[in-house]
């Protein structure tokens, strides 16, 4: 059987909902295939625990573990469940990529330009994808409040350059509320991206993608309770989550043809969710997830179930995909 270290965790507040996913991976690998193992990443520790809970530590060097004297447990393929750093930033796709340990999800180069809103929209802009009207601050670089506000206008949104789960992000709709947005905003990156409000449906559009073949699923429409989608609505039963999407078919066709260009264009492998704000039928893109959370709370697994398609065939399929892919490098 394979050994599947299954690395959950990371470094950000989204660890909580990693390990959620994490779970959810473990209890639906097939263990007539797989034998998993529960890896745990943070900043002070690499550790694995076991069943009875015991915990071993990572050798960082090759990524293998001592159960006991002169067993030493080597990994067949990593699954990455990581949400925010170091799993979902390119940074332990490096790693292992440097290791030769086969990892599901999409490369580090995909990884680090998805993750990196600056990078991701510039990019798709050329491609002539619509997207919010932005301005990028960089920490400690001056700027003028008044310049923001005209290109972007008000309200706008506030956000981190590279976190997820709408952590550090503020919608600002007066102009004294700009800066506390901003300075929140710093606290967890120090590059932020501050973008026009767009009024419209928003809607979540999972992706799945091996070897260029690529299917989408059915659309999720987002109604938030709050003021927008933020992390309590995402994971605190703040929002109403309607899949398939109340979409007219051609409407539908529409976000579906460019949620398989956006993919394209980035060339992504594995799995992803983008989200679009859906004005005057015109989908704008807002950001791609390419490690979408896997809890009961999360979007894509209910996507994956309207569609029928089991947790333990997808994560078959990725696992399978990753070692074959590793073996052409």
């Amino acid at each position: 059987m394979k050994k599947i270290a299954i690395v959950m965790g990371g470094y950000t507040e989204e660890s909580v909902i990693s390990l959620k996913s994490g779970k959810v991976v473990y209890e639906n690998l097939n263990r007539k295939e797989f034998l998993p193992y529960k890896i745990y990443i943070y900043r002070d520790q690499w550790i694995l625990k076991d069943e009875k809970n015991h915990e071993y530590p990572i050798n960082k060097h090759d990524f293998t573990v001592c159960l006991k004297q002169d067993q030493i447990l080597k990994f067949d393929c990593v699954f990455n469940v990581i949400h925010g750093t170091p799993g979902e930033d390119g940074i332990l796709q490096s790693y292992f990529h440097l290791l030769k340990i086969p990892y599901t999800g999409c490369n580090f180069h995909q990884s680090n330009i998805t993750f990196n809103k600056k990078y991701c929209l510039t990019f798709l802009k050329e491609f002539g994808i619509d997207t919010a009207v932005s301005f990028f601050l960089n920490k400690n670089q001056p700027f003028c409040e008044k310049n923001i506000i005209k290109k972007v206008g008000l309200p706008c949104f506030v956000k981190p350059n590279r976190a997820g789960s709408s952590l550090g992000i503020s919608k600002v709709y007066k102009k004294e509320d700009l800066l506390p947005s901003i300075e929140k905003a710093f606290k967890e990156d120090h590059e932020i991206i501050i973008e026009s409000f767009l009024k419209g449906i928003e809607v979540s559009v999972g992706v799945i993608s091996f070897n260029h073949q690529i299917k989408v699923l059915p659309i999720t429409e987002i109604i938030s309770r709050n003021d927008f989608f933020d992390f309590e609505s995402k994971y605190g039963g703040g929002s109403q989550e309607i899949t398939p999407a109340r979409l007219l078919p051609n409407i539908e066709r529409k976000i579906q043809k460019l949620a398989k260009k956006v993919c394209n264009i980035l060339n992504l492998s594995g799995i992803s969710r983008s989200e679009y704000i859906l004005v005057k039928d015109t989908p704008f893109f807002l950001e791609i997830n390419t490690i979408p959370g896997l809890s009961e709370e999360s979007i894509f697994p209910k996507q994956l179930n309207i569609a029928g398609i089991s947790l333990s065939d997808l994560f078959k399929q990725s696992i399978d995909y990753s070692i074959e892919c590793s073996k052409k490098l």
